[in-house]
């Protein structure tokens, strides 16, 4: 996954005679287009441009091959970035959590604070947290968010029992979105009635560790059927990291005291020791305040530099040495490799990377402790990034969602929230309707499929000031109609560029263009059902994987829209005839009503109009040049007769 420490490509100048890093030809020129796709924030399918221009110039090989590997390049960083992003909708409940740890005086609210976090950000009804009783060899619960049965609240479960001994006994996350008909855990009387009392449906558990030991269970369940994403279940994991830590942390801290009311007749161990917790305030302090000031991974591996006198590094998986990096990761310690010393970096099970501390051979324990929290505060900083992209489409999606289904929203505070998104809702925009075609195999892979169309709808939305929703097995968009350009036009790059992004046909209809959404309630609903008839004509023709709009299918484009914009039609089939007979006083009007009268016989019309024959071929001459070589084809003549009708029923009738 994306990391914040990128590492750059340099070649040397045009000219300098020293082989380019890469494996890439030399070509001092090929970074230029990249870098300013780069500045501007262009989509990542935009990156294409400068390679295909140069194979259509037909330049030479090694012109093709330096901008390939600049493209990539270039992508790199751009994923770099976005990844930077991610993560900011839970950010500020895991910077609270992290800071409460960081100056840790009261387990239980500290703990409460942790649960009740969960389930909020979770979304869910109940948040528990359970621990492990060794003297009496049970498990019983310790903290409770949104619970209201006793017997539930009082409940004490035995080893191996329940949901909660399933994830004690594997030391993994589980989650059933049915408790009562799950037979993979051993269900008991007394734990069932009080999950029946609380009304418990869906259960999510992962474990709280010390190390390789499992001390306790982080719980948030439903009182519906509900899945939990993988993005949950590993947010999830993070605070019952935070738990485990918090734990850990008051019997550091029960040790210390201890330790020091014994060894208070020991004033060199005194001053010793003195030191240690002195150097271990201050790494908590600086890791704090990063936190909270939104600091980033490379700041982190500064502090610990400076705190533990070496350099701090922070690597992807890939990088690091795979032996140490496991056991670091599955004892949940910082392990030595030689002079080296490696902390993974996790959250919920996911691997994101590790702090490696160079050329420390000796580390005590409380600088290895020390080094184990960076990697935590690493881990934290990393999923709230991640979490930023996704919590901004959350927002943009319930903006649409209000927008097409709440018509007595308040406009000035729908256009509060749309600028905060950077959204101009008093500008002219079109809603589109996005599908993908292609079938899946299961239902467990059409839902990820729609999740990436979703996805890769959320981001052209926020890339282009639009909005975007799941809806309906599909994906609604509302974007910006910029001037020049049509729906159509739109419609058929939405098309291409989702179809890119998923690698799957994507089918996208458009609605014509609106405007004024905020302050004209069910325009946004009456342009998104256009969207969708669009959408669905194009499937029944077979278009699947091309964009259109309502005034593509011309006549047919009356039955899809909503509003039957008849003046439209017809100005788009004879607007020039009308005009031109308008700013100069012919009858050409009246010339095609009694050719179609006539069965399309010059003759006959002639009759009809009382006029020459060549007179009748001259205006028609004239409405050829007027409406294209093609007026005449059986389509074309089809949509003018209708054209023609409704101007004549359109018009008033003569006194």
């Amino acid at each position: 996954m994306p990391s914040d420490h990128v590492q750059s490509d340099r070649r040397p100048a045009p000219g300098a005679g020293a082989p380019s890093s890469g494996g890439a030809p030399p070509d001092g020129g090929a970074e230029a287009p990249f870098l300013d796709l780069l500045a501007r924030g262009a989509p990542a399918a935009a990156f294409e441009q400068p390679v295909q221009l140069a194979r259509a110039e037909n330049r030479p090989a090694e012109r093709i091959a330096a901008l390939e590997h600049a493209k990539l390049l270039a992508l790199r960083v751009r994923a770099e970035l976005e990844g930077r992003r991610r993560r900011e909708a839970e950010l500020s409940a895991l910077f609270e959590t992290a800071h409460d740890l960081a100056g840790l005086r009261d387990l239980d609210a500290v703990l409460s604070a942790i649960v009740q976090r969960a389930r909020s950000l979770l979304g869910t009804d109940v948040a528990y947290l359970t621990l492990n009783d060794p003297a009496r060899g049970d498990t019983y619960m310790r903290v409770t968010e949104g619970s209201v049965a006793a017997r539930f609240q009082q409940l004490r479960l035995g080893m191996g029992e329940g949901l909660g001994g399933l994830v004690a006994q594997t030391a993994r996350p589980y989650v059933t979105d049915d408790y009562f008909k799950d037979a993979r855990f051993q269900h008991t009387g007394t734990i069932d009635e009080g999950v029946r009392d609380e009304g418990l449906v869906a259960i999510l558990g992962v474990p709280l560790m010390l190390g390789a030991q499992v001390i306790g269970v982080l719980f948030a369940a439903d009182r519906r059927a509900r899945v939990f994403e993988r993005e949950q279940i590993a947010l999830l994991g993070s605070f019952a990291a935070l738990a485990a830590a918090a734990i850990d942390s008051a019997h550091l801290l029960t040790e210390t005291r201890t330790a020091l009311a014994r060894l208070e007749n020991a004033n060199e161990i005194i001053r010793d020791r003195s030191a240690v917790i002195e150097r271990a305030s201050d790494v908590h302090d600086r890791l704090a305040e990063l936190v909270l000031r939104g600091g980033q991974v490379h700041d982190v591996a500064a502090a610990v530099s400076q705190v533990l006198a070496g350099t701090v590094e922070f690597t992807e998986a890939a990088a690091a040495p795979a032996g140490p990096l496991e056991a670091s990761r599955a004892e949940g310690h910082a392990v030595r490799h030689g002079d080296d010393w490696v902390a993974a970096v996790t959250a919920g099970g996911e691997l994101l990377g590790a702090l490696v501390l160079r050329g420390h051979r000796h580390l005590d324990p409380v600088d290895q402790r020390t080094l184990e929290r960076a990697a935590m505060v690493t881990s934290l900083l990393l999923l709230a990034r991640r979490s930023a992209a996704e919590a901004e489409q959350r927002v943009r999606g319930e903006l649409l969602d209000d927008l097409l289904d709440a018509r007595d929203r308040d406009p000035r505070l729908l256009r509060e929230r749309a600028a905060r998104l950077r959204a101009d809702l008093d500008a002219t925009h079109v809603v589109l309707a996005a599908r993908l075609d292609a079938p899946a195999a299961d239902a467990g892979q059409a839902a990820d499929a729609r999740r990436r169309l979703w996805s890769a709808a959320s981001h052209l939305a926020a890339t282009r000031q639009g909005l975007a929703a799941a809806r309906d097995g599909g994906t609604v968009l509302l974007l910006p109609l910029r001037r020049g350009r049509t729906a159509t036009e739109l419609a058929r790059r939405t098309a291409r560029h989702l179809g890119a992004a998923v690698h799957e046909a994507v089918t996208v209809g458009a609605s014509a263009p609106v405007a004024d959404l905020a302050a004209r309630p069910g325009t946004a609903t009456a342009a998104c059902a256009e969207a969708r008839r669009c959408l669905e004509a194009l499937r029944l023709l077979g278009r699947t994987g091309d964009g259109a709009a309502a005034e593509d299918f011309g006549f047919l484009g009356l039955l899809l829209a909503g509003e039957r914009d008849i003046a439209g039609f017809v100005d788009r089939t004879i607007g020039r005839v009308t005009a031109y007979d308008e700013q100069r006083g012919t009858d050409l009007i009246r010339t095609l009503e009694a050719y179609f009268a006539c069965g399309m016989s010059p003759a006959r019309t002639k009759d009809e109009l009382h006029v020459h024959v060549n007179t009748v071929g001259q205006r028609l001459e004239r409405v050829g040049r007027l409406l294209g070589g093609d007026w005449q084809t059986p389509a074309r003549v089809l949509e003018i007769q209708l054209a023609l009708r409704l101007h004549r029923l359109a018009s008033p009738a003569p006194r």
